[in-house]
């Protein structure tokens, strides 16, 4: 029978330690191996590190119609105040427009939202001064952002005529 330091623990204790030799004494300087292994341990962290910092804003959806009420005028303008909501990161994702869409899926208006709103969300835009024409008597309002184009909550209006 051996020794109580040749039992299986003592054995995985040293395979853990590529540092020590197999008296239990530090060896001078460290091989090749435990090189490479230090190297690919850092570049492991650095690229989990990477993937949950850098593309946590992959996770933001796109950007969502959230209400938006219409006025019109009997000179025919209609203004839009529409409220979008979007997880904007910064410059490199955010809400970065919205529109107005006819019944045959033509854009009738555009507001362009020219910067990010990352500390003001959900965040409501004017726009004013849009030609609506008679025939049309409801309107779908889409938003859009920078990553993910088109594609989040729409909603439908009424025109109030």
């Amino acid at each position: 029978m051996g020794s109580p330091l040749d039992d299986g623990l003592a054995r995985t204790d040293r395979r853990r330690n590529p540092g020590d030799d197999t008296h239990g004494r530090a060896t001078r300087g460290c091989g090749r191996a435990t090189r490479r292994s230090r190297r690919a341990r850092r570049i492991t962290l650095a690229l989990a590190f990477a993937a949950t910092t850098l593309g946590a804003p992959a996770l933001a959806g796109p950007a969502d119609v959230v209400s938006a009420r219409v006025q019109c005028s009997a000179h025919g303008g209609c203004t839009f105040d529409v409220t979008v909501i979007h997880a904007d990161t910064g410059w490199q994702h955010f809400a970065d427009r919205w529109e107005v869409v006819g019944p045959g899926g033509e854009t009738l208006a555009t507001r362009v939202l020219r910067h990010p709103h990352v500390e003001e969300q959900p965040f409501t835009r004017r726009l004013a001064g849009v030609r609506i024409p008679t025939s049309v008597t409801e309107v779908v309002i889409r938003a859009r952002d920078s990553r993910h184009g088109f594609g989040g909550a729409e909603l439908t209006v009424e025109i109030p005529r």
